[in-house]
């Protein structure tokens, strides 16, 4: 597919995410400047132009006169960005509760209502694409553009490591719990609750996380 001239770099740089998200461009790997220009049908300049917008949200490295490489994610580094994130969103929920409409309220409860039956039904691809809603309707509800681009950033990098805490063993049910907890310090006006039951949630996303890469080991023995 031939890329347009207008806002090009931006252009390629969301082409390169799509890549990496996608795992075409695996954790790791390098990015070859001259093969990555023919195939998107561009000029390096912007393709180099977009590989610094990449690095600058972690997605890549630039490692001087090797190049750039695909970034990957340790664990060291998910238990770094989970107790930040925790408290970002944590915020988000604080601010939604104090700013939630009684409409706001029924959009969530209907986005709830759904996130449970997908949970019953044990589908978890639509649970996840609920989930995101949920988390991104809270987000908006905080109005604070700041607290959504710093948290958009660090989701990019958990992108990166394709994580499936949902997959760990009664995973399912606990998340559904937690985000109900969530709800319903919303619909009491409870921003203290709200906050705490935000970070709760997400704290325990890297505890099953944990626990998968533990029984990935155990298997791997």
């Amino acid at each position: 597919m031939r890329l347009v001239p207008n806002s090009l770099h931006d252009e390629v740089a969301a082409r390169l995410r799509e890549l990496i998200f996608s795992g075409a461009l695996q954790p790791g790997a390098f990015v070859d400047e001259v093969a990555m220009a023919d195939r998107l049908e561009i000029s390096r300049t912007p393709l180099r132009e977009a590989l610094k917008v990449l690095a600058a949200e972690g997605l890549v490295r630039h490692e001087p006169r090797r190049g750039c490489f695909v970034s990957e994610v340790t664990e060291q580094d998910l238990d770094e960005i989970f107790p930040v994130i925790a408290l970002l969103e944590g915020r988000c929920a604080f601010e939604a509760a104090r700013n939630a409409t009684p409409g706001d309220i029924e959009a969530l409860d209907d986005l709830h209502e759904r996130l449970n039956r997908h949970a019953r039904a044990g589908r978890i691809n639509q649970y996840y694409e609920a989930n995101f809603a949920i988390h991104e309707a809270i987000i908006a509800l905080a109005n604070n553009r700041w607290l959504a681009q710093v948290i958009a950033d660090l989701r990019k990098i958990l992108k990166l490591a394709r994580l499936q805490q949902l997959h760990a063993p009664g995973r399912l049910q606990q998340s559904l719990s937690e985000h109900m907890a969530v709800f319903a310090a919303l619909k009491a006006r409870d921003p203290e609750g709200a906050e705490a039951a935000m970070k709760t949630h997400l704290m325990r996303q890297r505890e099953a996380l944990r626990e998968l890469a533990r029984s990935r080991r155990g298997r791997l023995a």
